[in-house]
């Protein structure tokens, strides 16, 4: 499965995958951010998302081949990868089966650990209505609004929104999403991965909290982290400087 993906610039490559819902386009700011630095950044639409291939299973060992896959068509022997919730565990599992390939991680706002998150509301207003019937993006809006009350939450699905021979549609596969729900929130170790890793975790989330250093030390025993405060989940839009800049600075101290 070929992987769609935007390569920028030349230099040290650097991966970036974004988060459940999402598209590559979500870490633009970082990717410009990095590619002003003298970095190469290949921005990553994950499995089912985006103009990447819908697969009927996206478990992370199939999603991190997918990356591995994507390294060796662009000639890639040594990365390091960045990765937003959903991608921040499509990274960890591509360190730690493919240790060789990856020289660095961050992992923003997610820990290597099965979440009982759910996201009932967002599959419900997605579900609620025919995209293909819908004739504007304040519309969709509208009628979203029926299922999630949160703006943000609701502009951030509306990135994937786009328009093509007359007809609306989301750049997700919401049914596919659906069915590997489980395998998404789920996770499943694939050993330790020796090599520096930076958890960013926002303050507001509780993605990332104190029950889980057992199994970040466990599995990333060289990892550190850093707090960005009076953020949320996502914390790479919400304070999207201090988020480079822990990254450019992650960055330059290991690569």
């Amino acid at each position: 499965m070929d992987l769609h993906y935007k390569d920028q610039g030349i230099g040290y490559p650097i991966l970036l995958i974004h988060g459940l819902f999402g598209s590559l386009s979500n870490l633009g700011l970082l990717a410009k951010h990095l590619k002003g630095l003298g970095y190469r950044v290949i921005s990553v639409d994950a499995l089912n998302h985006g103009l990447s291939p819908r697969a009927p299973k996206m478990d992370y060992q199939t999603q991190a081949k997918a990356i591995y896959t994507l390294c060796n068509t662009l000639n890639i022997e040594e990365c390091a990868i960045v990765g937003h919730s959903m991608g921040g565990k499509v990274a960890m599992t591509t360190a730690q089966l493919y240790p060789t390939l990856v020289s660095a991680l961050v992992a923003a706002d997610i820990a290597p650990v099965a979440y009982n998150h759910n996201h009932q509301a967002v599959f419900a207003g997605l579900n609620g209505f025919d995209v293909s019937q819908v004739t504007s993006r304040s519309q969709a809006d509208g009628l979203l609004t029926q299922h999630i009350k949160e703006p943000g939450v609701r502009q951030f699905l509306l990135k994937s929104l786009t328009k093509s021979e007359q007809h609306w549609h989301w750049l997700f596969d919401v049914p596919l999403l659906a069915e590997n729900y489980t395998n998404i929130t789920g996770w499943q170790t694939f050993g330790a991965f020796n090599k520096p890793c930076l958890f960013i975790k926002g303050q507001n989330s509780d993605y990332i909290v104190n029950q889980y250093q057992q199994e970040v030390a466990q599995q990333f025993p060289k990892a550190e982290l850093k707090i960005i405060s009076d953020t949320g989940h996502w914390l790479h839009a919400e304070k999207p400087a201090i988020f480079n800049r822990l990254t450019e600075q992650f960055l330059a101290k290991h690569i």
